[in-house]
Formats: structure tokens, C-alpha cells, sequence
């Protein structure tokens, strides 16, 4: 039997190497900013420096991959983990538990700081029309019609409960977005009706774009401090949109593409932050795309011996602590890996679900040594089922990538990032030091 050989980071650009199969993608809608005439498997590229896990890693991931470790006691974290006690979200775990959720918008709409039961009852049936749809023949259509006869009894019994829980300022707005979420409903009941399947799955995502709008409205402010030691750090404290222009080389159905990405403030301010003053600096334009091995994508180490960002100001490598939000808890865990403080089997609020899934590369063996270098999930595999997997609590996720995403798998070492923008959010970035610098 061959030796299972792990990566010792996902780390800066000594790069991972993984055992696992990566060619078995499945067919994935395509966004309608990248061209592609013949859609093929990604080219594997995996390149080789860096060191291998520990045997007792090793043993630990795989063991907690397959579920194997089950017993492992609590320890007592609060302390250095910087984060609230009390539940965010005490009375929705049972509403919205289940099979793990892999599309990035739903992962974004049950990530928003928000305790509102009665808008999550209407939202939960009309995210799980993806799966009713993936039922064959009418069968699917009279799943559906359920889904939409409970979201919009939900409403109509939960309006009144909905609208005290939007924020003041934002009131209008969202009595606005519901009353478009409402008739769009009965819409949607009659595209059932006429059994006109097609149209079901374009209505669904206009409803939930209406139903994540009116959650958004629910957030009054940011819901907790940073802790003090990384309040002068650039810090998104909201969520941002960026879109990134990816010239391809070397493929005649592919020429250029535009990913957007919704970066997530609420869970991970210092991450993304970092993240948007870097975009800001414009420090990715122009660099090329350092991995493509079918499991990540990977940029952001710049030219020279540093692994990360120069601070002008400093002339030396800006870090950032390893920021993870816990499931039900208020604030993140800073500096630790859930591994490091025995919440060996607690769900993090941003997951390695998605494909396209976002989140900061680090040195193996310092937690806080996160800086430039970002990487993109491709896929997920038998060793890192959802919710249960060697990259979860171990790497700090901010984002995912909203369009597109499918088209990552088709990027290869040397395609260049042409730029990455921000097109909404920039307002919610604060200690911007692009603008100290500039």
C-alpha cells in the first residue's frame, strides 16, 4: 500500500501534495463572463518543495477524516480564544442542521450575525428546492411546490416577527425586499403550476438574493470588538465583493475569466480585511497563479525571498493571526487552530464546503504567520468530506467565490491575475494602510 504523504501547509508556496483522485469533477453551470466551448479536465500540476505532516498529524487528520476520534474532552478555550460564551444562534442549530451545505450563497446567508428564526423558516424551503430539483421527472415539481407552499405560509405567519428584527436604518429597505420576495413567491407557484421546470431554479435565486437582502438588514452594526492587540489592522468589518480578471494562457477554449468573490467581515474581519487593503494596494495585479494541483489554486507569494507582503512602513512582513468563527459563539477563535484547543469535532461558521471555497495560506508550524498567500478549494475528496476534515479549523476561510467557480479548475501555473477589484463593500474596510501609505 502506498504511503500517504501530507503537505505541511497549506502553506505559502511550499506547496501541499496529496494523494487523492482529482479528476472526477462534475459538470457545474458556467457564469456568464467565462467562454468556454469545450469544457475539459483540469491539467495536474503539482509541484514538489515542502516538507511532509508529522506522523502524529498525519495519524490525528485522518483519524478525524474517517471519524475516528470521537471521545476527545473539552478543553477550556474561552480564555485564549478570545470569543463570547453565549450562543449566536441558540434556537436555529435544528432548523438549519442536515446534510452539509456546499453552495457558497447559502453558506453566506446562515453565516450572517443574525438571530431571527422566523426569516430562516422561510429561507430554509427554498434553499432545499436544489434538492428537490435533483429528483428526476415531475416527481421533483410536486417536491418543489412543497418547498414553496412552506416558504410562503412561513412569510405570511412570520412577517410581522421579520420586520422587528430588521434594523432601524434599515427598515425600509428590507419592508422593500420583502414585499418583492412575496409576490415573486406567488410567481414562483406559478411556474410550478405550469410545470415549467426550467424557470423553477432562476426564480429560487432571485427569492434567495431577496431573502439574504433582507438578512443583511437585519445586522445592525458589527456585532462584537476585535480584541485589542489587532484593532489597528486593516479590518472588513461587513463583507466586500471583488472581482478578479484571470488572463489563461495556453488553452484555446478559454481566454480570460472574472471570478467574484464575496469576502465575510462578520466572520473573519482581520483575514479579509488584510485581504482588501492588499487589493487595494493592487499588490495582486499583474501576478501569476503559483498552484493548480486539482485541489487548490493558490497565488500571492510575491517575487524576492519574502513569503508574504513588505510593509512599506515598516520594512518587514506584515502577518495576521489565524482568525476562526465558531459555530454559536460570537466572536472568532484568534491565534489557534481548533486542533490546538481540542474542539476537534466543533463546526466552523465558514466551512471548507463550496467549491471555491476562500481562505489564507500560513507556515505549517505558526499559526499567525497568514500574510498574502490565498488559495481557492477546487474540490472536495474522500479524506475531507464536508464539516470533517483536515482543513476546517486549521486555515482561516473569508470568502467564496460566488461566480465562476467552476472555471477555477481550468487555471494552471502561470495564468495571470490581471486584477482584482473591489466592486461593493469598501466602506466597511477600516485602517485602510493603503491610504496611509499612498
Amino acid at each position: 500500500m502506498a504511503a500517504i504523504i501530507f503537505a505541511p501547509k497549506i502553506p505559502t508556496t511550499n506547496h501541499i501534495r496529496f494523494p487523492f483522485s482529482q479528476t472526477n469533477f462534475l459538470p457545474r453551470r458556467f457564469g456568464p463572463r467565462c467562454y468556454d466551448q469545450n469544457r475539459h479536465q483540469p491539467h495536474l500540476q503539482t509541484r514538489q518543495k515542502g516538507r511532509s505532516f508529522s506522523l502524529k498529524e498525519c495519524a490525528i487528520s485522518i483519524a478525524l477524516a474517517v471519524g475516528l476520534v470521537t471521545g476527545v474532552p473539552a478543553l477550556d478555550w474561552s480564555a485564549n480564544a478570545n470569543a463570547a460564551t453565549s450562543p449566536a444562534l441558540p434556537d436555529l442549530s435544528v432548523l438549519i442542521s442536515g446534510p452539509p451545505i456546499k453552495d457558497p450563497g447559502a453558506l453566506l446567508r446562515y453565516a450572517l450575525p443574525i438571530n431571527n428564526r422566523a426569516i430562516r423558516e422561510v429561507q430554509k424551503p427554498l434553499e432545499d428546492i436544489t434538492e428537490s430539483l435533483k429528483v428526476a421527472g415531475v416527481k421533483a415539481l410536486d417536491s418543489v411546490e412543497r418547498n414553496v407552499r412552506q416558504a410562503s405560509r412561513n412569510l405570511k405567519q412570520g412577517k410581522t416577527l421579520i420586520i422587528s428584527g430588521l434594523a432601524e436604518s434599515k427598515k425600509d429597505h428590507g419592508v422593500e425586499l420583502l414585499d418583492k420576495l412575496e409576490a415573486g413567491m406567488d410567481e414562483l407557484q406559478r411556474i410550478v403550476e405550469d410545470r415549467n421546470r426550467d424557470a423553477v431554479a432562476p426564480k429560487q435565486k432571485e427569492l434567495l438574493q431577496y431573502v439574504g437582502g433582507v438578512e443583511e438588514d437585519m445586522v445592525d452594526g458589527f456585532p462584537y470588538e476585535v480584541p485589542e492587540e489587532y484593532q489597528s489592522m486593516p479590518l472588513l468589518k461587513g463583507r466586500a465583493t471583488v472581482e478578479m480578471k484571470v488572463k489563461v494562457k495556453d488553452n484555446p477554449t478559454l481566454d480570460e475569466c472574472v471570478f467574484r468573490v464575496v469576502l465575510d467581515g462578520y466572520n473573519a474581519p482581520v483575514t479579509a480585511g488584510n485581504f482588501v487593503d492588499l487589493v487595494e494596494r493592487h499588490f495582486y495585479d499583474g501576478m501569476e497563479i503559483q498552484r493548480a494541483d486539482g485541489f487548490v489554486v493558490q497565488t500571492g507569494d510575491p517575487e524576492g525571498p519574502a513569503e508574504g507582503f513588505i510593509d512599506p512602513s515598516t520594512e518587514k512582513t506584515r502577518t495576521i493571526p489565524l482568525e476562526i468563527m465558531v459555530e454559536g459563539e460570537n466572536a472568532p477563535v484568534y491565534g489557534a487552530t481548533l486542533e490546538d484547543i481540542g474542539l476537534y469535532k466543533a463546526q466552523t461558521k465558514l466551512p471548507f464546503n463550496a467549491f471555491g471555497t476562500m481562505a489564507m495560506a500560513r507556515d505549517e508550524f505558526e499559526n499567525n504567520s497568514g500574510s498574502s498567500q490565498v488559495f481557492w478549494l477546487l474540490k472536495e475528496s474522500e479524506l475531507t468530506p464536508s464539516n470533517a476534515n483536515i482543513l476546517d479549523g486549521r486555515y482561516a476561510v473569508f470568502g467564496y467565490v460566488t461566480e465562476n467557480e467552476d472555471y477555477l479548475a481550468d487555471l494552471k501555473v502561470g495564468d495571470v491575475i490581471e486584477s482584482i477589484q473591489v466592486v461593493a463593500g469598501l466602506d466597511n474596510l477600516v485602517n485602510p494602510s493603503y491610504k496611509i501609505a499612498g
